[in-house]
C-alpha cells in the first residue's frame, strides 16, 4: 500500500521560479478585498461568465460537447438536457455551483469527494456515480495509426479508498498544522489525487472541481471570475512533482502530447515549438507577450530559444493585436465602453471606427445578461 506524507515536503528545495510564483500569488490575493469593493457589478458578471467558460472547457477536454446556444440555457437552467453529453453537463454546471456557493461548508474528506461525484452524474442513470473505481483504470496514449500505450497504471481498486482517505486526511493535517503552504499542499494533493484515479469516469472533471474548491478554502477566490479550467487546459500534459513521478494525459492525446510528457518526465531536451510568455525571447516585443517559439523541453519545463528581433512591419502587426486584447480584457474589468471600441477599431477584421461601434452595440445587446456593463 502506498504512503503519503506530506509533512516531509517541508525540508524539500523548491525550485526559485516556483517560490516566486507562490509570492506572487500570495500579493494578487492580498487585492482581492480591493477589487470586490470596487467593481462588484463588474465581478458578478465575470462570474457568470466564467461558470460557463468553466463548464464548457471542462467538458470539451473530456469529449463532452454541446452547441452554444444550448450551453447557454443549460447554464441558466431554461431547458433540461437533451443526451448523454448535455446530462453532463448540467452534472458538471450543478457541482460547480455548489462548490461555487458553498465551498466554507464542503470539507476536504472522501465522503464529499463521493457525494461531489455523485452530483456531477446527477442527471443519468449511472451506477458508479458516487463511488471510487470497481475496475483497474489505464493513463494511455492513442497514436496516429491506431496503438496505444500504456502510461501510467493508477492505484488498484482495492487500495483507491484507503489511498483516497489517507490524501486527505494529509492535506487537512499539514493545513491544520500550518505545516504547509497551501499553495505548495493543493497541487500536491491534485496530482496524488490524480495518480490514484480513484472513479471509473470523472477523475479529470473531479480534478478540477477540488482544485477550485481547495483554493476557495485556502481564500484564493479568483476561480470565481477567471476559469480556470480554461487555464488548465492549456496544459493538457502534466509533469507534476509530488510523492512520485505521474503523468496525466487526455485519452485524446496524440503523438505530440505523448512525446512531449516523455520529455518533461525523462529530462531529453527534445525540441518543440511552444506557447509562452516572450520575456526577453523576442527582443523587440513586449515581456508579457504570449509568443510561439521553439524550446528544449525537460524536467524543468522549456529552456526557450533566443531569437531575432521581429522586423518593423510585422512588429507593428502584433502590437496592434496585442494591445487591442489587453484593451479588450481591461474593458471587461473596469466596464469600460471606450476602451471596447478602441479594442474593436484596433482589431485587423474591423476597416473602421464606425464599423467597430456598430459591431460592439449589435455583441452588446446580443450578450445581455452575459457581458459585463460597459459604460
Amino acid at each position: 500500500m502506498r504512503t503519503f506524507d506530506y509533512s516531509s515536503l517541508r525540508t524539500r528545495q523548491w525550485d526559485s521560479e516556483i517560490l516566486g510564483l507562490v509570492a506572487q500569488i500570495h500579493e494578487h490575493k492580498g487585492r482581492q478585498e480591493l477589487y470586490l469593493r470596487q467593481k462588484p457589478a463588474v465581478l458578478e458578471k465575470l462570474s457568470d461568465i466564467a461558470k460557463v467558460q468553466s463548464t464548457e472547457v471542462s467538458d470539451s477536454m473530456e469529449g463532452i460537447r454541446t452547441t452554444e446556444t444550448r450551453l447557454r440555457q443549460l447554464m441558466s437552467e431554461r431547458t433540461t438536457p437533451r443526451h448523454r453529453d448535455e446530462k453532463e453537463i448540467a452534472g458538471y454546471r450543478d457541482a460547480l455551483n455548489i462548490v461555487h456557493e458553498n465551498f466554507d461548508y464542503i470539507p476536504l474528506t472522501p465522503n464529499y469527494i463521493l457525494q461531489l461525484h455523485k452530483i456531477l452524474y446527477s442527471h443519468m442513470n449511472n451506477p458508479a456515480a458516487g463511488r471510487t473505481k470497481s475496475i483497474q483504470n489505464y493513463i494511455s496514449a492513442t497514436y496516429p495509426d491506431g496503438s496505444t500505450r500504456t502510461l501510467f497504471t493508477p492505484l488498484d481498486p482495492f487500495e483507491t479508498p484507503t489511498a483516497l482517505e489517507s490524501i486527505c486526511n494529509e492535506f487537512n493535517r499539514v493545513i491544520g498544522n500550518n505545516e504547509l503552504e497551501p499553495r505548495i499542499a493543493i497541487p500536491i494533493f491534485i496530482h496524488d489525487f490524480l495518480c490514484i484515479h480513484p472513479f471509473n469516469d470523472g477523475n479529470g472533471r473531479m480534478s478540477r472541481l477540488l482544485t477550485l474548491l481547495l483554493l476557495y478554502r485556502a481564500g484564493y477566490n479568483v476561480g470565481k471570475y477567471i476559469s480556470i479550467e480554461k487555464l488548465i487546459e492549456r496544459y493538457d500534459v502534466f509533469g507534476v512533482v509530488g510523492n512520485g513521478a505521474c503523468l496525466d494525459i487526455q485519452k485524446e492525446a496524440g503523438v505530440e502530447d505523448a512525446d512531449l510528457a516523455i520529455a518533461l518526465k525523462n529530462d531529453t531536451k527534445a525540441r518543440f515549438l511552444v506557447i509562452t510568455e516572450n520575456k526577453g525571447c523576442i527582443p523587440n516585443l513586449p515581456a508579457d507577450a504570449m509568443v510561439e517559439v521553439p524550446a528544449y523541453i525537460g524536467k524543468n519545463g522549456p529552456e526557450v530559444l533566443t531569437q531575432n528581433p521581429v522586423p518593423l512591419f510585422q512588429q507593428g502587426l502584433i502590437m496592434q493585436q496585442l494591445n487591442s486584447e489587453k484593451l479588450i480584457v481591461q474593458a471587461a474589468i473596469e466596464g469600460s465602453y471606450q476602451k471596447a471600441l478602441e479594442a474593436f477599431t484596433l482589431n485587423k477584421t474591423i476597416p473602421s471606427m464606425n464599423v467597430a461601434k456598430a459591431v460592439l452595440d449589435d455583441l452588446i445587446e446580443a450578450n445581455k445578461g452575459y457581458w459585463p456593463e460597459l459604460k
